[in-house]
């Protein structure tokens, strides 16, 4: 059996489910594409092909080799996307959660039906019909649940807005114990500048006590200010708009002192290695133009 573990972003990686890049299918036709950022890329003619994506996540995997963690990833579907592990499902504690996702994604979440397999079933939840939550939406620290979401009446019409109210409120029930704060999120169909598609695309915690964070990815200024009052902006790395256009607070911690970023990510690596950081940097560049990066390509099971 698994015992799942999580309870914050950065406690030392045991176990996670890496995406795979494998018969990944043809580029998406406009129609098809799920964020403005992926669309700009297909229009472009610049999306990015299965090899080189193949050898993007094959470098991620050294890195969890390198630190002796081990590494799930799910079952091969034909021409199916399933890089991005971290959309589909979560670890909140020792608690499994599917996602409810987009409809056409669902059968990503049967390809790691056999890591599902393998835990408590009692410890495996879905949501009901209604709650909308993809993890890129859900970060854990401390005693909080932080909870990107979309409050816009035009939610419906937004398919880059993937966790809906009534997704806040089923964490809250789930976990009574903790303290689930909400963020709500800028979105934008056609704008890649202007959507934080989900809220580890605007803000992450790095190590003990630090983040990083771009302000312009809040409707509400009072959620950054929260944000800001909680880690004290002394220890937020604050990113530009086309830093956060590139994905850079979409990295992913292996430990409290061990950061694996985008060597592309001049700034900031250089900003974490300041602050004592290891930084353990591989390209990532052509997974990015999907409008997803290294955490979203990860779905940790035991930390700590």
């Amino acid at each position: 059996m698994l015992k799942l573990n999580v309870k914050d972003e950065t406690s030392r990686l045991r176990a996670v489910v890496l995406g795979t890049a494998e018969n990944n299918g043809p580029t998406p036709t406009a129609e098809e594409a799920y964020d403005p950022k992926s669309l700009e890329h297909i229009l472009a003619g610049t999306y990015p092909i299965e090899p080189d994506m193949i050898k993007e996540m094959d470098a991620f995997a050294r890195v969890f080799e390198k630190y002796d963690v081990k590494v799930y990833r799910p079952e091969v579907l034909e021409n199916c996307n399933q890089i991005f592990s971290r959309d589909i499902a979560f670890v909140i504690d020792d608690v499994f959660v599917k996602s409810n996702i987009l409809p056409d994604r669902e059968k990503e979440l049967d390809a790691i039906q056999y890591v599902i397999d393998q835990v408590e079933p009692s410890k495996v939840v879905k949501p009901p019909e209604d709650v909308h939550i993809e993890g890129g939406d859900v970060m854990l620290w401390g005693n909080h649940i932080f909870v990107g979401t979309y409050k816009g009446s035009d939610y419906p019409d937004h398919i880059t807005a993937r966790t809906n109210i009534q997704g806040v409120e089923f964490l809250k029930q789930l976990f009574p114990d903790k303290i689930v704060k909400e963020f709500d999120l800028v979105k934008s169909k056609t704008e890649a500048r202007d959507n934080a598609l989900h809220l580890d695309c605007c803000f992450q915690p790095v190590g003990e006590d630090k983040g990083i964070i771009y302000e312009g990815g809040f409707r509400n200024p009072e959620d950054y200010k929260y944000l800001v009052n909680l880690f004290g902006k002394e220890n937020l790395f604050h990113i530009t708009r086309d830093e956060m256009y590139n994905m850079n607070s979409n990295v992913f911690s292996i430990d409290t002192n061990v950061v694996v970023s985008e060597h592309n990510f001049i700034r900031l690596n250089t900003w974490l290695r300041e602050q004592g950081f290891i930084v353990e940097d591989i390209p990532y560049a052509e997974i990015a133009k999907q409008e997803g990066l290294l955490r979203c390509s990860t779905l940790p099971l035991i930390r700590g």
